[in-house]
């Protein structure tokens, strides 16, 4: 509220109405209550919390008044050029070496946070809750495209062989490892499985709609060899009396974060250089499905993907998956004769 003094009185220049009408805080918070009542996944709310905190975070810093109205394409601008020279990764609350705390997010960590924005406006508009979307000219910015560092099948070995099995919670994060390669989990569904979520001779996990990312239950198919792992960690954990799968020492329930932090432990035991995080197993599970001849419309299926473009950006066929299509593929085949062929003289 401006105010102004004159005569010894306080002069309202503005009703609390209108002034909460422009508040971005208020447009925010009518936002996110929406997206909560239609069902938004936990996570996904989360998402929406902590990039509408970045962008807070930018006005703040520039001395700009959270009011839609001090809000324009060119702020959006600002933003990016923010994100991309000024901004650094991970806050000072995350436990992580000062090392890998860089200054400057990459293109898409920024369309990311961007993207979340422009829903946001654009929902705004279409209810009539603001005049004009003023990001709706903004666009993305440019991925020049970098070489993704997925795991090979070696550095899988060597991490998901890295617990020691005689301890208990080291057994437990080995079972997890499995989980994760094998069924292409994200590290919170897989984590949140109950025993009553596995079936253990059909050889599924049924991922209940609370706990994936679209809010769609899906059943995702795991091999015998991690049901009987499965089976041996639920004996190991029935002194708990639980209804989940992953428990930590005392009985609770496993949680990402945790885990995450043992990762990076197992990461250097293995000897591994690069960045191992959990939803790397994901990716390169997924990258190892397709280079061994796997389907990419299964894989959409057990992702939990309801576009196929998304399968197709997240699993980045390698090139050995590319060389080794195009010599069982060339039209070079349909067009020599059989005589020109390689022919098989050995065993």
């Amino acid at each position: 509220m401006s105010e102004d003094k004159r005569k010894g009185r306080t002069v309202k220049s503005e009703r609390s109405a209108d002034k909460l009408r422009y508040s971005l805080d208020y447009l925010y918070d009518y936002y996110y209550q929406a997206k909560k009542s239609e069902g938004r996944a936990e996570n996904t709310l989360k998402t929406y919390e902590q990039n509408y905190g970045y962008f807070c975070e930018f006005l703040d810093l520039r001395g700009i008044i959270r009011d839609i109205r001090n809000v324009t394409v060119e702020t959006g601008r600002e933003y990016i050029i923010w994100l991309r020279d000024e901004k650094t990764k991970f806050s000072d609350k995350c436990n992580v070496p000062d090392s890998v705390r860089t200054v400057g997010l990459l293109p898409k960590s920024i369309n990311t946070r961007v993207k979340n924005m422009k829903t946001m406006f654009k929902f705004l508009k279409d209810e009539g809750v603001i005049d004009a979307d003023p990001f709706v000219y903004l666009k993305n910015v440019q991925d020049i495209g970098r070489d993704i560092g997925v795991l090979n099948a070696d550095e899988l070995s060597r991490l998901i062989h890295a617990p020691n099995q005689r301890k208990y919670n080291e057994f437990r994060d080995y079972v997890v490892l499995n989980l994760l390669v094998d069924g292409m989990f994200r590290v919170d569904e897989a984590l949140s499985l109950k025993k009553t979520d596995v079936d253990l001779t059909a050889c599924y996990a049924s991922l209940r709609r609370e706990v994936t990312k679209s809010r769609k239950a899906r059943v995702v198919p795991i091999t015998k060899r991690t049901v009987k792992l499965l089976q041996e960690l639920i004996r190991e954990t029935t002194e708990f009396d639980s209804e989940y799968i992953f428990l930590n020492n005392y009985g609770d329930r496993l949680v990402p974060n945790h885990f995450r932090h043992q990762l990076k432990k197992y990461a250097d035991r293995a000897g591994i250089e690069k960045r191992v995080y959990p939803h790397l197993l994901r990716h390169s599970g997924a990258t190892l499905f397709l280079e061994e001849g796997g389907a990419q419309h299964h894989l959409q299926v057990i992702l939990g993907h309801a576009d196929s473009r998304m399968t197709t950006h997240y699993t980045h066929l390698s090139n050995k998956n590319v060389k080794q299509n195009h010599d069982e593929f060339s039209p070079i085949h349909a067009v020599i004769s059989k005589a020109e062929r390689p022919r098989k003289t050995k065993r």
